[in-house]
């Protein structure tokens, strides 16, 4: 079921000091969102602006520092501009003045490197017009579309927006549902919300949000409890639910009350069935059952948010890994899409939160290092459904090849 563009796609701004980026932004909102002036080097830090593009819908742009700064301050910029292309979906290569080297060329190798589809944009046309020779040089070492704009001059602007239009890979647009493929039209879903420490104040947490959402799109009904209810429900209805979505925590309560022939699952697994790469997820959990003592593990939590005692990823996790184990385990936590700083190759198995609040390019790119070394990655859910015996359960509802 396809409901439109409903994610918002992740674009950054790349080039040398001075070639216009931040006024390149405001030409392409028509508002002044990005800070400008004629002095080198005025933007320091990628900055995100969350801004409606004519022609495209909502996106996010990353404006970011020059890649030709210098000095050991402009080496960590230039650091945390290249960090940005772990988490943007498309980019934009301006240049001006027909300057194009090894700056340029050095960037391309990353976008490359990332998979990233970018056009690239001569920008300052009126002061001087793109030559053939440096669109020649160009073609040397990229294939990306080329286009020319003076934003003064307010000069193929639109020519741009359209160019971009169409490079921005439709899959950032996240055109699939979290239960689009698994409940039909009146379909009833049971919705079974946990209420701790954790559940924020009158309202539910973005993935219990989010799949009643969800539920509501594809014409399915919603049945919303706390899995203190559950037995209750089961005792004064004779009501079947097509399809059981628990908080992964209560697995083990709610798989012993719902009835077998019921399909189970978590909101975690949900979305890592839509967001992460799931097989490896399956398959990764199979490690929990090999690790030694001495073992490390990283845990990875996609958001920042105030720990308390009940934090599922720094104590609840670490405390349930550590007793189905029966070994002696060290943890790291890294949260939001901060720099790991430890090597991953020191790690014998990484678990990723569900990742409600970042876009698959984020996920898979924060992933990307423990995959390419060959290490086990699991999810939150499956982890914990794993460790309570009923992973080929809670799968079945999405694997082909874990159906009975």
């Amino acid at each position: 079921m396809d409901k439109g563009k409903d994610n918002k796609p992740h674009i950054g701004i790349y080039g040398r000091r001075n070639v216009g980026k931040s006024s390149f932004i405001n030409a392409l909102t028509g508002i002044d969102v990005a800070i400008v002036s004629e002095i080198a080097g005025t933007t320091t830090d990628p900055v995100k602006k969350s801004i409606e593009i004519f022609g495209i819908g909502p996106a996010i742009l990353v404006d970011t520092a020059g890649i030709d700064d210098f000095g050991d301050l402009g080496a960590k910029r230039i650091q945390k501009t290249i960090q940005t292309l772990k988490h943007i979906d498309a980019a934009i290569l301006l240049i001006s003045e027909n300057v194009f080297g090894s700056f340029e060329q050095k960037l391309i190798e990353e976008f490359n490197n990332y998979k990233i589809e970018y056009i690239i944009v001569h920008n300052k046309e009126d002061l001087e017009k793109l030559t053939d020779e440096t669109v020649m040089q160009i073609q040397l070492c990229s294939k990306a579309p080329i286009e020319i704009c003076s934003i003064i001059k307010s000069q193929n602007i639109g020519e741009v927006i359209e160019l971009l239009k169409n490079t921005i890979p439709e899959t950032s647009y996240q055109k699939n549902t979290l239960l689009g493929d698994i409940i039909q039209k009146d379909s009833i879903v049971m919705l079974i919300t946990p209420v701790d420490s954790e559940a924020p104040d009158g309202r539910m947490i973005l993935p219990q949000a989010m799949a009643i959402r969800d539920v509501l799109d594809n014409n399915a009904v919603n049945i919303v409890l706390r899995e203190t209810e559950v037995e209750a429900f089961f005792g004064k209805t004779s009501l079947q639910p097509d399809l059981v979505i628990t908080d992964s925590q209560a697995f083990g309560y709610v798989n012993k009350i719902i009835p077998k022939e019921i399909p189970l699952t978590s909101f975690s697994i949900v979305y890592a069935h839509m967001r992460g790469p799931f097989e490896e997820y399956v398959n990764g959990a199979q490690k929990l059952s090999e690790l030694e003592n001495g073992d490390r593990i990283l845990i990875l939590e996609s958001c920042v948010h105030q720990v308390s005692c009940e934090d599922i990823g720094r104590y609840k996790i670490p405390n349930w890994i550590r007793k189905f184990s029966g070994k002696t385990l060290e943890f790291d936590v890294a949260a939001g899409l901060s720099a790991i700083e430890t090597p991953i190759t020191d790690y014998q198995l990484v678990v990723q939160c569900g990742g409600c609040m970042i876009t698959r390019k984020q996920l898979f790119n924060r992933l990307k290092p423990a995959l390419e070394a060959g290490i086990p990655v699991t999810n939150y859910g499956i982890a914990i459904a794993y460790m309570n015996g009923i992973l080929d359960r809670v799968v079945e509802p999405f694997l082909e090849e874990y159906r009975k």
